[in-house]
């Protein structure tokens, strides 16, 4: 193993070792149509830029998305995809070889692309629901894979969520598909309930309160609410004015056992995991 190779695999084993401190993902969108940033990282310049800020403000992994998948977002082609985001990706690399990379992309083919060119985690919204060859691809490429649990798809996810008991099929979906993953020989698993995908307002708190139930399933947690509407819809604000309760949401998820924190805003994110580290330590007096 080559010594690039051992720095990447200890920086990725943070995620697995429960002794280790939360990590911090930090979005990148570079999509015109996302819903609280879409637009603003559409340039070289750009995206560079605001992945250095995220990187000094202690960003661990830099999450790029260049597909939309706000409710009700169209579909873009595959194509158009992967011109988006496979530039973007080696770019990153070249510029922030330290850094790790994460793909949101529910296309297999675009996420080995993307690990070929240097991305080392793939984050796939659908849970593998939308690209049957998705989890024989994770599984070949031993790369960390984001599991998220969604309901319907991005086009109609919100124009009905309907759950008996939320927290119960999540899990089980969760359940089913990391056994899936198992099968086939994946090992390194992230679980994200997805907070927002084909839930209500009250389904997300749902969620929340019983976020320590899925550490059940021995895999790290993925929790990403970042000025989403669990939080805008409750407050009756806009996205812009959602960061103090996006604070105590993670805060929240922390304290139910999140491993990663998903995040607009990576200092707030820093201070949050900063004050808790804090109150967590054994300093005798």
């Amino acid at each position: 193993m080559s010594a690039q190779d051992t720095f990447f695999s200890s920086k990725i084993g943070r995620i697995f070792d429960q002794r280790a401190n939360p990590m911090i993902m930090g979005i990148l969108n570079v999509t015109p149509d996302s819903f609280f940033d879409g637009g603003k990282y559409t340039t070289s310049a750009e995206w560079l830029d605001h992945t250095g800020k995220m990187i000094e403000q202690g960003a661990d992994i830099i999450d790029i998305g260049a597909c939309s998948t706000r409710p009700g977002a169209e579909l873009i082609s595959e194509e158009e995809e992967s011109e988006r985001l496979l530039k973007v990706v080696s770019s990153i690399k070249k510029h922030f070889p330290e850094t790790l990379l994460s793909v949101d992309t529910f296309r297999a083919s675009i996420a080995e692309k993307a690990v070929d060119l240097g991305a080392d985690i793939i984050n796939d919204i659908s849970g593998g629901t939308m690209d049957e060859t998705m989890f024989e691809t994770v599984a070949r490429l031993k790369v960390p894979y984001i599991l998220m649990h969604i309901q319907g798809t991005p086009q109609n996810m919100q124009i009905d969520p309907t759950y008996e008991y939320v927290v119960k099929e999540v899990y089980e979906f969760l359940s089913m598909q990391l056994k899936k993953l198992q099968d086939l020989g994946a090992e390194h698993v992230i679980l994200d309930p997805g907070f927002g995908f084909g839930k209500t307002v009250d389904h997300n708190f749902e969620l929340m309160r019983h976020l320590d139930k899925f550490t059940e399933l021995g895999c790290p947690l993925l929790v990403g609410i970042s000025r989403k509407s669990i939080v805008n819809k409750l407050l009756n604000i806009k996205s812009k004015d959602s960061i103090n309760g996006t604070s105590v949401l993670n805060t929240i998820a922390l304290q139910k056992g999140a491993k990663i924190i998903r995040v607009h805003d990576v200092r707030e994110a820093k201070e949050v995991i900063t004050i808790l580290q804090k109150m967590k330590s054994q300093d005798s007096f």
